[in-house]
């Protein structure tokens, strides 16, 4: 038994009424001619255009975002001729200016010898999840750069410096190129949280870090808080010579910055330790031993009685 004509018809007005009683919005292109053979009118709902302004693919391609439109439309043309279902995202331009995202869901469709006959699909606004999905973005970093910084100083923490002389422990080895690393530990400060007290101490922390920051001049160069009341630089590509430079700066930092500390048997001013080392990075070298050894040369300067600078070379 076979539709009659007036069937077909109203399954057709059926169809129409169900698909532009939707938000997605329904649109055919007739592939050999490019032109659009039918929109749905909630197109104009949402970017204001009318439904008879869609001509053809251009007009939909201008709509694009210029930072999108290449993508997309090189995309869509080269899975359609595949004859391969697609979607994309995009920003989709407005009438008045403004920019909607829309997530475009397009069919292949076939003709009896197999060749493309049409597109048909759906455009969806995407808008609010795209704004939910860059607000987690934010958020992700955010959290990302909170896990990477000492809380109380705000410079890097010891999983940034373990992260960073990884890196660029292997552009030294690669490049052979020298890579320096400075140790700074504060003198007698135990002593100093039991005379100002814990608040007052990590106030000097903050000091510290402040002052130490200044010694970091290039944009590569990390100073991070190694743990408690030591301090550590990284210096890429930086020799011998200019590394201890560089530790001096860090005593001179110090000084400038008059910290009062009252018991200390060194000096009535806070005063830091410093072990300061060099490498080029050999195949049977790492990065554990390199610090170790660093580590070695600040024990060093605070046998030799604090306010000392101890490099290996």
């Amino acid at each position: 038994m076979h539709d009659t004509p007036d069937e077909m018809d109203d399954d057709s007005t059926v169809y129409k009424t169900l698909l532009e009683s939707t938000r997605a919005i329904p649109w055919k292109i007739d592939w050999k001619t490019m032109r659009f053979a039918y929109i749905g009118p909630q197109i104009g709902a949402l970017l204001g255009w009318s439904p008879e302004s869609w001509t053809s693919a251009e007009d939909w391609a201008n709509r694009i975002h210029p930072e999108d439109r290449d993508w997309v439309v090189n995309y869509c043309v080269s899975q359609s001729k595949e004859g391969v279902d697609h979607e994309a995202d995009y920003r989709a331009l407005t009438q008045d200016g403004h920019y909607v995202w829309i997530r475009d869901v397009v069919h292949v469709v076939r003709d009896a010898d197999g060749e493309v006959d049409s597109l048909v699909g759906f455009m969806f606004d995407i808008s609010e999840r795209k704004e939910t999905e860059q607000k987690l973005i934010a958020l992700q970093k955010e959290l990302e750069a909170l896990s990477f910084k000492d809380g109380l100083t705000g410079i890097a923490n010891r999983r940034m410096f373990d992260s960073i002389l990884d890196t660029e422990w292997m552009h030294a080895r690669r490049n052979s190129q020298p890579l320096s690393l400075i140790l700074i530990d504060i003198d007698y400060f135990k002593q100093y949280n039991d005379h100002y007290g814990h608040i007052q101490g990590d106030d000097c922390l903050r000091q510290v870090a402040q002052a130490l920051e200044s010694a970091a001049t290039r944009a590569r160069d990390l100073l991070a808080r190694f743990g408690g009341e030591e301090f550590a630089l990284v210096l890429p590509e930086t020799d011998a010579g200019a590394a201890r430079m560089v530790a001096g700066r860090c005593h001179a930092l110090i000084a400038r910055a008059a910290i009062p500390h009252a018991t200390s048997p060194v000096a009535p001013a806070l005063t830091v330790s410093i072990g300061v080392g060099t490498i080029i990075p050999g195949r049977q070298d790492t990065p554990l031993a390199f610090v170790e050894a660093v580590d070695k040369l600040l024990y060093q300067a605070k046998q030799a009685g604090r306010n000392v600078l101890v490099a290996d070379r």
